[in-house]
């Protein structure tokens, strides 16, 4: 993936946070929860507190800064803050374009760690998406963490495939889908895993048509994706898919626990939304009957 290195990306509105004082969480969707789940996994401990329940409450969260130094397509390709900075110009504008009365989440690069109404956002804890804030939490040194300890590539268009996927649960939460089909607990049906499903095929639908969101002066932001990147995206779909990663924690491969779908899941619906685009993206009652 390669933004036009003469896009101008600067319009983006992604902020940086650092650390603040703890506050209780909410409840987050998307890759974060099945990273809490593997590092529990992997020390021991107990983190379920992230990952549902509570009662959101304000204050705690460090201060704000802007991303500097990223405004054309060449400073995107440059730097991982700067890329997820710009995506988001070009994610808000795929979405506007298709949601009536769409509103932007926020985007905050985490630098470190920062605490959120949902639990502490890091490295450790992965993207996610708080819906009482309708925020995008996203700290790139994930993507080392992603490449070092579970092998995937973890590349530019992986990258934005990752936040493309955050966004998706934003349309979610504005549609009234998170709504529609609360958490009813684990399993390969659970309306859990429907969900995460559903936000791999929207992050699909929108790489799909990425080149065909422009800057202020008509030129796109993106190169269309080449068949090395396609790969690149499916290869994180596959390393966070809920059967890869109780095999690499040393466990065997218990369905009803699953909370994101399997790895051949994952990656079938981000193609299903980039062949057939966001109106085939209903994993809640399939076309096929079923996920």
């Amino acid at each position: 993936m390669t933004f036009n290195d003469n896009a101008r990306v600067g319009g983006n509105k992604a902020t940086r946070r650092g650390p603040g004082v703890a506050i209780a969480g909410g409840g987050i969707a998307g890759l974060g929860g099945l990273v809490i789940l593997l590092f529990s996994l992997f020390t021991g401990g107990d983190l379920s507190g992230l990952l549902g329940g509570g009662i959101p409450q304000t204050g705690g969260a460090g201060e704000s800064s802007e991303i500097t130094n990223c405004e054309t397509g060449a400073d995107a390709n440059e730097r991982d803050d700067c890329r997820l900075a710009a995506a988001s110009l070009a994610i808000d504008q795929y979405w506007a374009g298709n949601v009536q009365d769409y509103r932007a989440p926020e985007l905050v690069i985490v630098d470190g760690s920062t605490q959120t109404q949902c639990g502490t956002a890091s490295n450790q804890t992965g993207p996610f998406y708080c819906p009482p804030e309708e925020t995008v939490y996203v700290d790139p040194t994930f993507f080392g963490l992603l490449r070092q300890q579970f092998g995937a590539s973890a590349g530019p268009l992986a990258q934005i495939y990752v936040l493309a996927h955050e966004y998706g649960h934003h349309i979610q939460n504005i549609a009234g889908i998170m709504q529609r089909y609360p958490n009813n607990g684990t399993g390969p049906d659970s309306n859990g895993v429907r969900t995460e499903l559903q936000a791999d095929c929207f992050a699909g639908a929108w790489v799909g048509s990425m080149t065909q969101q422009v800057d202020e002066n008509g030129v796109p932001f993106l190169q269309a994706p080449t068949e090395i990147e396609i790969r690149d995206a499916l290869d994180a779909a596959q390393t966070v898919g809920d059967d890869h990663i109780q095999q690499a924690a040393g466990q065997g491969v218990n369905p009803e626990t699953w909370t994101h779908g399997s790895s051949e899941q994952r990656q079938r619906w981000f193609l299903t939304g980039y062949e057939r685009g966001y109106q085939a993206c209903d994993t809640f009652e399939p076309s096929g009957g079923s996920l």
